[in-house]
């Protein structure tokens, strides 16, 4: 046994402390462990989803609070100021139809555009589409919507011809009014897309050829909406 050997026996015999071992560095691994790093593109990803998340609990609760209802129409009252067949053949229109347009909602206003009228008689256009002023309509109102819609020489056919000189004959004319534009709702600054709005009112009139002026309503027009 080397003198070195026999030293180091003597002294932990003697009981002389040991050389502490060095404690880790600020550096060390072993004292802070790494924690794992987050991918951009997954934070992102829950930021967005957060986000979509958000924007539809706002969207929901805008329309459990407003929840727009779809507007009315009723038709009240019609006019024809010319009806005639013509050769070869053609069909010479002069009328007026009153309509009552209501909007039901109480936070919510309807606002129409690019609207026009046309009548149907048989399935078949006797008179071109006429434009109507846009409407701006408040909450919970009701308008009226009246228009002078004529149509000069419109082609028609032979039965549509022929159909209107019998319905003469007995007093009883059907047909149609169709109005069509664009609508949207629209609650404070808070406005939605433009809706394709079709309306269609189903009509028999009392009428006998060679009248001018107000004609009655034969039972109750029934007016459809389509949004």
């Amino acid at each position: 046994m080397s003198d070195y050997d026999q030293q180091k026996i003597q002294n932990e015999s003697v009981g002389y402390p040991q050389k502490p071992s060095p404690l880790p560095s600020s550096n060390d691994p072993r004292k802070y462990p790494s924690s794992p790093t987050r991918s951009p593109a997954k934070t992102l990803c829950t930021f967005l989803l957060i986000l979509v998340i958000l924007a539809g609990l706002v969207v929901l609760i805008l329309w459990l609070v407003y929840r727009p209802h779809k507007p009315n129409f009723s038709l009240v009252g019609a006019a024809i100021y010319d009806l005639n067949v013509t050769s070869p053949p053609y069909m010479s229109t002069t009328m007026q139809f009153t309509v009552l347009a209501r909007n039901p909602n109480r936070r919510v206003r309807l606002d129409y555009g690019q609207f026009s009228a046309i009548v149907y008689y048989k399935g078949q256009a006797i008179t071109p589409p006429v434009v109507l002023p846009p409407l701006f309509q408040k909450t919970k109102s009701t308008v009226i919507l009246s228009s002078l819609i004529r149509g000069a020489s419109v082609p028609v056919s032979v039965e549509v011809a022929n159909g209107l000189l019998i319905d003469e004959v007995y007093g009883v004319v059907g047909l149609r009014l169709v109005l069509m534009g664009k609508m949207r709702y629209k609650a404070g600054i808070v406005k939605t897309k433009h809706y394709e709005v079709y309306v269609k009112c189903d009509m028999l009139v009392g009428y006998k050829k060679g009248f001018m002026g107000q004609v009655p309503l034969l039972g109750s027009p029934d007016c459809q909406l389509d949004l």
